[in-house]
């Protein structure tokens, strides 16, 4: 399954996970409203979406980075950005 190398994201992806470890794919952008497609590491159709626009299932995404560790460390699949934490909003007494 290839991804040209110099194709960038579509937005800004965040830290890949450890092996093990989950995605954090929060961000609408994941999810296509409209089509499913088939996922680039299983076939089956998914309605989900990597940064780069890759259709690939969730699970599936998790369980290619600990078999691919050398490719992971590239960025194929990554977590979202995490919003930095606002102190202003922060409640506590």
């Amino acid at each position: 399954m290839t991804r040209p190398r110099d194709k960038k994201p579509l937005w800004e992806p965040g830290l890949i996970p450890a092996p093990g470890t989950l995605l954090e794919w929060r961000d609408s952008q994941h999810f296509d409203h409209w089509q499913d497609r088939p996922c680039v590491l299983c076939d089956k159709p998914t309605p989900m979406r990597s940064h780069y626009g890759e259709p690939v299932h969730k699970a599936c995404a998790e369980n290619w980075i600990p078999a691919n560790p050398a490719e992971a460390r590239l960025g194929r699949f990554a977590s979202d950005l995490q919003p930095k934490c606002r102190h202003d909003d922060d409640d506590h007494a």
